[in-house]
């Protein structure tokens, strides 16, 4: 390994030799740093010059691994198709990517053509605090919304990041540390409990995902 990186919700470890393993977590998957022995879903192992041991460790098997020339990296298929990252993108380019787009914001947000690397619960938390419905239909936001909404994004990630992440169930960092950006949650699981504002949190389903909102907050 000469150096390790990221694109969306893909990591990048660079090889002396050209190449970069491209790896993707799926929806439980994880690093395990120098395990005492080897686990029957520990599927990919790597050892250093130093000794140290490296374990990608994926009970459901909804992951990925890609070993990708470097310099074929930005045409690789999947990374191809991805939009900008998150914490990069601006209020204009977004608004030039959500134009004539009848879909529902909070949908449009997960799709990674349109911004990579962005999770359901950052998606809902970053339309509360940018007080945007999330059935809205993504064209028709205003520059105004667009210019609270990238912000918050922003802010949302920086904050999770700071935080550890998100631990709900089985997530934890690769030393084995919790996420503790869900003691903060607005309104991410938090459905039938009190807003700040009064209201009361819904939750609804789009496109197989649960999405939490109050009504009274994000128009």
């Amino acid at each position: 390994m000469t150096e390790l990186g990221r694109r969306a919700k893909y990591g990048l470890v660079a090889t002396d030799r050209g190449d970069t393993l491209v790896f993707h977590l799926g929806m439980s998957g994880k690093w395990r740093i120098d395990p005492l022995e080897v686990d029957k879903h520990d599927h990919f192992l790597i050892e250093t010059d130093e000794g140290r041991r490296l374990a990608l460790n994926d009970a459901r098997r909804f992951g990925s691994l890609d070993l990708v020339r470097t310099e074929d990296l930005t045409s690789w298929p999947p990374f191809a198709a991805l939009g900008p990252e998150p914490l990069q993108v601006t209020p204009e380019e977004l608004r030039i990517r959500l134009r004539g787009r009848t879909a529902a914001i909070k949908l449009l947000l997960l799709d990674q053509r349109i911004v990579a690397g962005l999770g359901n619960i950052y998606v809902c938390e970053a339309l509360y605090r940018s007080g945007i419905h999330p059935a809205r239909a993504g064209g028709s936001l205003s520059s105004v919304r667009l210019r609270r909404l990238v912000p918050a994004i922003k802010q949302v990630l920086e904050e999770a990041i700071e935080a550890g992440g998100s631990t709900l169930r089985d997530f934890v960092s690769p030393e084995g540390e919790l996420g503790y950006f869900s003691k903060s949650f607005a309104v991410y699981g938090r459905e039938g409990q009190p807003c700040g504002c009064g209201g009361v949190v819904r939750r609804i389903v789009q496109g197989g995902r649960s999405t939490f909102y109050c009504p009274r907050c994000q128009r």
